[in-house]
C-alpha cells in the first residue's frame, strides 16, 4: 500500500458498519501509519448545513470514523491553495481553507486556471501521456490574437458573457488530438 492508492472494501465486512462497502484513498503514510478518507459515502449534509461562508451547494462525504469534527478536502488545484499536499499527480488535500472559501464565491476563473484545468481533465484517461503543445484559452479580446499565451501577470478574468477560445492537444497511447 502506498500514498494515492484507491482500497475497495471486501462487500463480506457487513459486521463493520463504518468500512462496509467502502472505497478509501490513502493520502499521507508515515511511520504510524496511513490517513485515508472513504470517497463513496455522502453525508446527509451539505456545504450550506456546515459552512456558512460559502455560498453554494456542495456535497458533503463521510470520509470515515476518525476525526469527524474536521472538515478535509480533496482537489486539483494547488496553484489556488497554499499548502496543498500532493496525494499523487494532479490530486491534492488541505490547504489554506480561506483560499478555498474565497475562490468558491468569487465563482472566477482567469484563463490560466482554464487552461490548467483542461489540461487536468486529460490527465484524467488513463491513456494520455503529455500535451502536443500548450493550451491556449483566450478569452474576450484575447481570443483573437493568434496563438495568444496566457501569463499568470497579464491573463483576463473570463466573464460569463465572454468567449473563450481554448485550443489544445494531447498525446495518448493511441494516438493523439
Amino acid at each position: 500500500m502506498k500514498k494515492g492508492n484507491i482500497l475497495y472494501a471486501d462487500p463480506t465486512l457487513n459486521n463493520d458498519l463504518n468500512f462496509s462497502r467502502s472505497v478509501v484513498i490513502l493520502v499521507e503514510e508515515n511511520n504510524v501509519g496511513y490517513v485515508g478518507f472513504i470517497i463513496n459515502k455522502k453525508s446527509i449534509y451539505s456545504t450550506l448545513d456546515l459552512i456558512p461562508e460559502i455560498k453554494e451547494n456542495f456535497e458533503i462525504f463521510d470520509g470515515g470514523p476518525v476525526e469527524k469534527e474536521n472538515l478535509y478536502f480533496i482537489h486539483n488545484v494547488p496553484d489556488l491553495i497554499k499548502n496543498s499536499i500532493e496525494i499523487k499527480e494532479n490530486l491534492y488535500w488541505g490547504g489554506n481553507f480561506d483560499q478555498v472559501v474565497e475562490l468558491i464565491n468569487k465563482k472566477k476563473i482567469n484563463e490560466v486556471q482554464a487552461a490548467i484545468k483542461l489540461e487536468n481533465f486529460r490527465k484524467l484517461n488513463k491513456n494520455f501521456l503529455y500535451p502536443s503543445f500548450d493550451t491556449i484559452a483566450g478569452s474576450g479580446r484575447n481570443g483573437a490574437i493568434v496563438h495568444y499565451r496566457a501569463k499568470k501577470e497579464n491573463c483576463r478574468t473570463i466573464n460569463k458573457k465572454d468567449i473563450l477560445l481554448c485550443d489544445s492537444g494531447g498525446q495518448y497511447k493511441y494516438g493523439k488530438t
